[in-house]
């Protein structure tokens, strides 16, 4: 996840052409098949949708068995990125064009995954103002 993490704040920062870029969040990371400890790893991200101030980024990991060449999806993950200025606000993004059709159906169900990333954001405001900060031991 880490690694995912890392290629997909590359995607953010280019797409952006900001030095810091934020994780907002990590909307799903869904592991499909098993990746060997003999497997090429490939990792893959892009710009898969853009708000006003802030961006969806696409992870896919590619398994590849080297003997037999094989390739398989191991993962998917959506991410919110935010790009900071120097001040370390949020600024405005520039808008994302899908070229390819993997690109163009993601960016064409992105405002429903938009919608849905609210709806959990603000149910997590909610969830949070209910925890305690006592320590368990007192």
């Amino acid at each position: 996840m880490k690694k995912m993490d890392a290629c997909a704040t590359l995607s953010a920062r280019r797409h952006s052409r900001v030095k810091e870029c934020v994780t907002a969040s990590t909307d799903s990371v869904n592991f499909l098949e098993p990746i060997r400890q003999s497997d090429s790893v490939c990792i893959e991200s892009f710009v898969s949708y853009t708000g006003k101030k802030s961006m969806e980024i696409f992870c896919k990991v590619i398994a590849e068995n080297l003997e037999t060449g094989n390739r398989r999806i191991a993962a998917t993950a959506f991410l919110t990125f935010v790009p900071l200025d120097q001040d370390k606000r949020p600024i405005e993004v520039p808008t994302v064009i899908p070229e390819t059709e993997e690109e163009k159906f993601l960016y064409e169900t992105g405002k429903e995954r938009e919608r849905v990333r609210k709806l959990k954001r603000q149910k997590n405001k909610e969830l949070v103002s209910k925890l305690s900060l006592d320590k368990p031991w007192d």
